[in-house]
């Protein structure tokens, strides 16, 4: 299994404790990632190995295929989130994704959220198109803590897009959980995604 971005490595142990076998997961915050040794360490996650890194680098390298891949919190930080759930594609049949995503009526009605968001754009990738809103971190990037995101922007996908990235990448079968329209930071979905 592959874990993108595993923050404090609580998916980590839900994922060891159910049964899986070895686990990579790869963390980009320096301090996140000395969480998850912390965690590795106290509560023995002797399957989980903890990567500090960036992983749409270690997936430009063609790593070898995985059983799933679990993305959650991740997709919408990325400024290419098409490529990255077509890295997600190329090496496994199965992907759990919980992301933010774009939706023009939830936000419009969010007067805290709409200054974060441009207008929705369409963008082109292997030929298809998708619509997408880019989204700044503003003053997030000043916190102590981590916001999550990089760079100063990221786009997020409208679910649409998202759901049609994921069927053009070869993915046949979604399931979806944790709908949240009404999420704090903006509409969330879970999406489990297998061919």
């Amino acid at each position: 299994m592959l874990e993108l971005g595993p923050l404090e490595g609580g998916h980590s142990y839900l994922m060891q404790n159910g049964g899986a076998k070895q686990i990579t997961a790869i963390e980009a915050n320096s301090r996140s990632f000395l969480k998850c040794l912390c965690i590795k360490q106290i509560l023995k996650l002797d399957r989980v190995e903890f990567q500090l890194g960036d992983f749409m680098a270690y997936l430009e390298q063609k790593p070898p295929a995985v059983d799933l891949v679990l993305a959650s919190g991740v997709l919408y930080h990325m400024q290419e989130p098409l490529k990255l759930l077509q890295h997600i594609a190329a090496i496994s049949p199965r992907a759990f994704i919980w992301t933010h995503y774009y939706d023009a009526d939830v936000i419009s009605q969010r007067p805290e959220l709409q200054p974060k968001f441009g207008t929705i754009e369409t963008i082109t990738h292997n030929g298809m198109t998708y619509q997408c809103a880019r989204q700044s971190y503003q003053d997030a990037l000043e916190w102590a803590g981590f916001c999550g995101g990089s760079k100063p922007t990221s786009r997020w996908l409208t679910r649409a897009s998202l759901e049609q990235a994921l069927g053009d990448f070869g993915y046949t079968d979604l399931c979806y959980a944790f709908e949240q329209p009404d999420h704090p930071n903006g509409p969330a979905v879970a999406i489990c995604a297998q061919r």
